[in-house]
């Protein structure tokens, strides 16, 4: 196995215990070589409620992530579930979810 098969590896395993809604939309993140991307989505409904991108530095991905915050509050949402895709919580992913925290959305 690569490193890309034991990531959709992990992703698979953690997918199956967590699910989002519309109240408590699923909280993803992807990782490429240049972007960090971020999105809400109600897996009830297979839609995606909002997705937001960045550079994948460090002060990008946290003016992000107050910005993704202020979209999901303006949406009455103040309370997600986070999904990490596999990636290991630390890093970019850790810093996201704790600037998601700091700007008031539960995870």
């Amino acid at each position: 196995m690569n490193k890309k098969d034991r990531r959709q590896k992990r992703k698979l395993h953690i997918r199956k215990k967590i699910s989002g809604t519309a109240d408590v939309p699923r909280i993803f993140v992807f990782k490429s070589n240049r972007y960090f991307y971020a999105g809400a989505a109600n897996d009830d409904k297979s839609t995606v409620i909002m997705s937001k991108m960045s550079k994948k530095k460090a002060e990008d991905i946290k003016k992000m992530a107050k910005e993704f915050a202020t979209s999901l509050k303006k949406k009455k949402i103040d309370k997600g579930v986070f999904d990490r895709s596999g990636y290991r919580y630390h890093g970019l992913v850790a810093m996201f979810a704790d600037e998601l925290r700091n700007n008031g959305i539960k995870i």
